[in-house]
């Protein structure tokens, strides 16, 4: 006779039962739906600042535990591939995986690029991220992510020499993720992304799997963003539809390119000049550019010396300053203006209280008023965009200039994108970073306007119709 079996022993009503939050447990809905998509090819046209860096990077970590394989992820710049890869680390740690080994190569000297920073996981997985540029992706067999594909520098180029790559069917079914804000038409993003919403996953047409996210969308899903308030800070209709509506509005390239900026590096220009030799008394002039910032910008003052008789002109200093009040900075900045012949400031919001401080002490320049101090008042409408900037580009074409060999400076002032509007106009832009938003470019503009000013401390070069102008007065005068 069988046994009776005895009745399981009933749960303690105490227990209570805990439920384990994974790391995939934390995506925000879009983005789960994003590493749902199983697709081998996918693109995102999404808004700035809502995390799609954040779910790229989980994809591959994802990945590379559940089997050995490598990604690659080509980003803008080599800041951007950094932070890139910070974030796949977080997830690596996040997965509780011990990492093999994490490094960062970066090659010092004028090069513009940095080499492949790695992670490598214990079952022979690799994540490698570098900054886009056709060289150094040409011949990589492995997933791929291009991110801000539509603000790469050579996007054509970079697709020519990783797509057959990815594509080589006796390498591997590899898989790409492209994802980006939009950056206008007539770029390789753009036009990937139409074929994704012409032809959805269509043989022969590119098989492209869309996601689309808008800064609504996102908050939809519970970013935790107050819209009308960033609307409001951006304060730019265009900006906002192009970078948080994913509405491609125009066509945009960027200002000073890599390689450009590589020839202009010079191991002599510094960012920080001695105490001392601001007291020291200097023979070649000093010309300046100041763009002013309050809070959550830097104020940059970027100090030129003229060492070629007006032919070139050597950083001496690249000074910022950030989160000090408006005294503070003109008590930094009184003690470098009687050794700067001109200085061209921001003259815009805030910085209209510190222009008045300077202007005071040391006098303003605008010849059209008569008066031949050393602060020039600049307000900064599109006029002056469209003139300190494209003189920037030349001056950095004909090496007229030298700049320190800096990566932060390096990805400041390429960060800069020539835009043309959808009505034909032309404008200049940049994205808000943590490390400000284009600062130390647009006071290296401003001191490139100053130098243009030719003279040294006391005399000051004139157009010759004001110079005729002027002779004419003081003829008048002497005759009567």
């Amino acid at each position: 006779m069988a046994a009776t079996p005895k009745p399981a022993a009933p749960r303690p009503k105490s227990a209570a039962r805990t439920r384990v939050v994974r790391p995939r447990d934390t995506l925000l809905p879009w983005q789960a739906r994003w590493v749902a998509d199983q697709s081998r090819f996918k693109i995102g046209l999404t808004s700035r600042q809502i995390g799609k860096s954040t779910v790229t990077a989980e994809e591959a970590v994802n990945d590379c535990l559940a089997r050995k394989t490598d990604w690659v992820a080509l980003s803008a710049g080599e800041r951007q591939s950094l932070e890139w890869l910070r974030k796949a680390r977080e997830w690596t740690e996040a997965y509780q995986v011990a990492l093999a080994g994490y490094t960062e190569d970066r090659p010092g000297g004028s090069e513009a690029l940095l080499k492949a920073a790695e992670i490598q996981f214990p079952n022979g997985s690799r994540i490698l991220a570098v900054p886009a540029n056709p060289a150094t992706v040409r011949g990589y067999a492995a997933n791929l992510v291009l991110d801000e594909f539509a603000h790469h520098e050579q996007p054509d180029a970079i697709w020519r020499a990783i797509y057959p790559s990815i594509s080589n069917p006796l390498r591997g079914q590899f898989l790409l993720r492209v994802v980006s804000t939009a950056n206008g038409r007539g770029n390789k993003f753009a036009d990937l992304w139409d074929k994704a919403v012409r032809y959805p996953a269509v043989p022969g047409r590119g098989q492209w799997s869309g996601h689309k996210v808008t800064i609504h969308d996102a908050v939809r899903d519970g970013l935790p963003v107050d819209v009308e308030e960033l609307r409001a800070g951006l304060d730019d209709p265009e900006a906002w539809s192009q970078e948080y509506e994913c509405e491609f509005l125009d066509s945009a390239a960027i200002l000073l390119p890599y390689e450009l900026l590589a020839q202009i590096e010079h191991p002599l220009a510094v960012e920080m000049a001695p105490p001392d030799w601001w007291a020291s008394p200097g023979d070649a002039p000093l010309y300046a550019g100041l763009d002013f910032g309050r809070k959550r910008n830097l104020s940059v003052l970027w100090t030129l010396q003229d060492i070629g008789a007006g032919a070139y002109h050597m950083t001496r200093e690249v000074l910022t300053m950030q989160g000090l009040s408006t005294p503070a900075q003109f008590e930094i900045l009184r003690h470098r203006l009687p050794r700067i012949a001109r200085l061209s400031m921001d003259y815009t919001g805030p910085g209209v209280g510190l222009g008045d401080l300077l202007v005071q002490s040391f006098g303003e320049y605008d010849p059209a008023k008569h008066r031949f101090g050393k602060v020039e008042l600049c307000t900064f409408s599109q006029a002056l965009k469209c003139e300190i900037f494209p003189r920037l580009r030349s001056a950095a074409e004909s090496k007229r200039l030298g700049i320190p060999v800096s990566r932060v400076i390096r990805e400041d002032l390429h960060s800069v994108h020539r835009v043309t509007t959808a009505t034909g106009g032309i404008t200049y832009r940049a994205p808000m970073t943590d490390d400000g938003h284009a600062d130390r470019c647009t006071a290296l503009a401003l001191a490139v306007r100053a130098a243009s000013f030719a003279g040294v401390p006391g005399r000051i070069s004139v157009p010759a119709s004001q110079r005729t102008a002027a002779l004419a007065r003081r003829r008048r005068r002497t005759v009567h």
